[in-house]
């Protein structure tokens, strides 16, 4: 079959909290990076592609560096990100299953080392983020003649966090991307995370994803500047569960001044992808 579509190459395809990627070992593969763009873009389109969140490559750490590998992040409009919170834990999962790293190792990211801990009986990761930039709470901005407060805090990559009273009742689509084009995030933009606070260690949030352009199930980044704005000002206990709008369960643990995000990470599918059919060379 393979001869009569033409070169192929293998992927595969994880989860983690409904937050899904394609995953690319590029360790022999040699795809540039100059490429990469248009593959993510490619791959993770509904209907043609094999749809996702978004796509990492997986690559050789360079020697001395310390680290056991090292990914490429690209979300599904082919814009790379510095970092991805639930991406980082299936990269650490897969890793560990394909013997390229140990339960615990370092990847390097645009963002800087990923800390990783692999829990196999648990079926669960934790990784250790970098830490947050630029945090700043009770902020306000208008938008279309409504005053908001929000805080911001950088885990990786830009979110503000917008607390409300019923996540469900939040036009997601309509105010998250009113949030993430506001000429105060230009010009890279904001992801936007709706919180609803149930107590002091238990959380609700949904999220706008800047590059997905939408709601996602999930964004580990996300949860993460959730508690670290909401811990700053003594709204939560240092260790809290949320609840993601995927229905699953991530807890994000500050520890001494660390971030810490922890949650399931599974495979759920591999194969191959044909070039010639996607309009990959």
């Amino acid at each position: 079959m393979s001869k009569m579509f033409g070169k192929s190459v293998p992927f595969y395809k994880m989860q983690g909290c409904g937050n899904d990627f394609v995953i690319i070992d590029n360790r022999e593969l040699g795809i540039p990076v100059e490429k990469m763009s248009l593959w993510a873009e490619k791959l993770c389109q509904r209907a043609f592609g094999v749809y996702a969140d978004g796509l990492f490559f997986i690559e050789n750490a360079p020697e001395g560096s310390g680290l056991d590998f090292v990914w490429q992040f690209y979300n599904s409009d082919g814009s790379r990100a510095e970092m991805c919170g639930n991406a980082s834990r299936c990269a650490g999962r897969l890793a560990h299953a394909l013997e390229i790293a140990g339960e615990q190792h370092v990847f390097g990211s645009d963002a800087g080392p990923i800390k990783v801990q692999v829990f196999p009986e648990l079926e669960e990761v934790k990784v250790q983020l970098t830490p947050p930039q630029g945090l700043v709470v009770k902020q306000t901005l208008e938008i279309d003649g409504e005053e908001y407060e929000y805080h911001f805090a950088n885990t990786g990559v830009p979110h503000v966090v917008v607390q409300v009273a019923d996540v469900e009742e939040v036009d997601i689509k309509k105010l998250g991307a009113a949030f993430r084009y506001h000429e105060a995030f230009a010009p890279a933009g904001t992801n936007v995370n709706f919180v609803q606070i149930d107590d002091n260690d238990s959380l609700i949030v949904r999220t706008y994803e800047r590059g997905v352009e939408d709601e996602t199930y999930a964004c580990g980044t996300g949860v993460s500047a959730v508690q670290v704005t909401l811990y700053e000002q003594g709204l939560t206990d240092a260790a809290v569960r949320v609840r993601t709008s995927g229905g699953e369960i991530l807890k994000v643990i500050i520890e001494d001044g660390n971030v810490f995000l922890q949650g399931g990470a599974e495979l759920t599918f591999s194969g191959e992808v044909y070039l010639e059919s996607l309009g990959i060379e």
